[in-house]
């Protein structure tokens, strides 16, 4: 009989059934007596099936079948098939990085189709093993388990799309190389079919590649959620994630019992995409503004309390209003002003006041072919990076979305007469300090893209005109529509 005590619900409680089935595929004979194991520490709730190779591992070496000095400095995690197989588990990743800074660790085994994954942990013997019979040859010190080196940096794969495949949208364009270039969060708002997914989707392709500690951070992320693919080792393209409409809010920041990371989390040092902003659940889209402003995500449920990593970049797109013609400026829209403002409000104050750059967008003309004087994506991507490469030769070593206040008056300081223009267009506007600080953060990415050391007046300038009331020109247009069909019926 086989008694598991520490808090070890679900999957964690069956492996007696498992361990039994897979030892007896293996040839192995398990002690008939009552047999106890302690999952230390007990106040800490365990779950998932990785407690297999190790609960067996304990068992083996107390029964004599296996020497118990072999346990010394090892480590292992897996889950046991009734077949006797070792099949992959999540987080294998997060658990390799902690054993290798354990000085009291020196090995760790690993089911076989996750030795890619735990091979990143550098300073650590990583083995893997594929059945519960590979497994106890090696601690009886007559089998080798296979080893992986970890694999140098990989050229990431082309991306499927090209800036050049949108026809016009030059200043939307401009806007997106500036959001790439700053790691700024943005808005498209628009008619349905101008091109804000088009556009939101080939952001990625701007960006530069993921860092060596990026990297590693994005695929803990992604291995403690079972999504890295075991056989690719760390992700070599930024995350982009796009969630439906109608996510909760547990899907978007993360939740559920384990707690798991949401949508925000798997975006980690890549982009986060909100297709359709306006049909959001407002109390969805509330939560972002923690993870928005401090990069982090902080659960705290009854169960416990965790913090997971959010630092990702937002593009969001949305109509102007519910049939989403407003902006057109013809007749097609037949949304009343009261209307209109409704729909936009689902998008809050405080959560606009976050967003750096927005974009009301136009339809352009069709055309069957590309515009030759279009820009690729490599092409504007080698701008980016040299905006980019700029900044860090001045000390940055985060994007200028990212930078903290000592370190925006260090890098942002604007000259004389951008900074009364700055000081102008804040009172006159209404802007908040939050606001004003995102605008100057905003003028020095201009500023990078334009090789300048100081922020300009052209540059407060432009960054202003990216910071406008979401639907202005919506609401105008409604608002003018109205009055005009008032008129009519008087006249009538």
């Amino acid at each position: 009989m086989l008694v598991i005590v520490g808090l070890a619900p679900g999957a964690a409680r069956e492996c007696g059934e498992r361990i039994r089935a897979a030892a007896s595929r293996a040839g192995l004979r398990l002690p008939g007596l009552r047999i106890t194991v302690n999952l230390a520490p007990a106040d800490l709730p365990k779950s998932g099936a990785a407690f297999d190779l190790p609960i067996v591992a304990a068992i083996l070496a107390a029964a004599g079948e296996v020497p118990g000095d072999a346990l010394d400095g090892l480590a292992a995690l897996g889950e046991l098939g009734l077949d006797g197989g070792i099949r992959s588990v999540r987080g294998v990743l997060p658990v390799a990085l902690c054993c290798a800074a354990d000085p009291q660790v020196a090995t760790l085994i690993v089911p076989g189709v996750n030795l890619t994954e735990a091979a990143m942990a550098t300073g650590l013997d990583v083995r893997g093993a594929t059945s519960l019979a590979e497994f106890v040859g090696y601690l009886r010190g007559g089998r080798s388990l296979p080893v992986c080196r970890p694999r140098g940096a990989r050229t990431p794969r082309p991306q499927d799309s090209d800036l050049r495949d949108v026809n016009g949208q030059g200043v939307a364009k401009r806007v997106l190389e500036i959001a790439a270039a700053g790691g700024h969060h943005l808005l498209f708002i628009g008619e349905p079919g101008c091109g804000k997914t088009m556009l939101a989707r080939r952001l990625p392709g701007l960006l530069p590649p993921l860092g060596a500690a990026e990297a590693i951070e994005a695929s803990t992320v992604h291995s403690v959620a079972g999504l890295l693919d075991p056989g690719e080792g760390l992700l070599t393209r930024r995350p982009f994630r796009a969630p439906h409409h109608t996510a909760t809010a547990a899907g978007l920041v993360g939740g559920g019992m384990p707690l798991r990371p949401g949508e925000a989390s798997l975006a980690h040092h890549g982009v986060l995409f909100l297709d359709e902003l306006g049909e959001f659940r407002s109390g969805v889209l509330e939560t972002l503004r923690q993870p928005l402003e401090s990069g982090e995500v902080r659960l705290v449920r009854a169960a416990g309390a965790v913090r997971l990593p959010a630092r990702f970049q937002l593009v969001a797109a949305m109509n102007g209003c519910p049939c989403g013609y407003v902006t057109a400026g013809d007749e097609r829209c037949v949304c009343d002003d009261w209307l209109i403002r409704r729909y936009l409000s689902r998008v809050s104050g405080p959560l606009l006041d976050r967003i750096d750059l927005t974009l009301e967008m136009s339809s352009t003309a069709w055309s069957a072919r590309i515009d030759p004087g279009a820009e690729p994506s490599p092409v504007v991507a080698r701008r980016v990076a040299a905006a980019r490469r700029f900044a860090s030769q001045r000390g940055q070593t985060v994007p200028n979305a990212a930078l903290d206040l000592p370190a925006l008056r260090r890098h942002g300081r604007p000259d004389d007469d951008a900074g009364k223009l700055l000081s102008r267009a804040s009172r006159r506007a209404g802007l908040s300090t939050r606001g004003s600080h995102r605008v100057l953060r905003v003028a020095r990415t201009i500023a990078d893209l334009a090789a300048a050391e100081e922020i300009r007046a052209e540059h407060v300038a432009e960054a202003l005109g990216y910071r406008r009331r979401v639907g202005t020109r919506a609401v105008s247009t409604a608002t003018a529509k109205d009055r005009s069909s008032r008129a009519k019926a008087r006249r009538l």
